[in-house]
């Protein structure tokens, strides 16, 4: 495996384990100021609704993901990562936990120091059944 991709390996888990420690400001760290996020039935937002929706979820819930990069592609500054998560959601009032599973398909650009930063990434994950 090429250093790149070792980074980009390296990113996800950290975005794994600021997720679950509800570290919003170490998750910020990890995207672009202009990132965009797709997701199902929402219109295309950014890094503010972004940080918005994860303060507000964090009161009700905690969040647990796991998961693999499938397949990466670096082409210069832009790499592409294919991958398989699962999140778990486990509200704080006892009620059952929620599982989403799914693809992810990410794209990543390296700053001039080097630091891979998420830039685009459409998430489809869905309700586990």
């Amino acid at each position: 495996m090429n250093p790149n991709e070792m980074a980009l390996r390296e990113l996800q888990q950290e975005w794994f384990r600021a997720t679950a420690a509800g570290d919003l400001d170490r998750l910020l760290a990890l995207m672009a100021e202009d990132v965009v996020f797709l997701t199902p039935g929402r219109a295309p937002f950014g890094r503010d609704e972004f940080a918005a929706s994860f303060r507000a979820g964090a009161t009700q819930v905690a969040l647990q993901c796991g998961g693999t990069m499938e397949h990466v592609e670096v082409h210069g500054d832009i790499a592409i990562a294919r991958s398989c998560l699962r999140v778990t959601i486990t509200p704080h009032n006892n009620h059952p936990p929620r599982v989403m599973s799914g693809y992810t398909l990410t794209i990543f650009h390296r700053q001039p120091t080097g630091q891979w930063l998420l830039a685009q990434d459409a998430n489809l994950l869905t309700p586990e059944t």
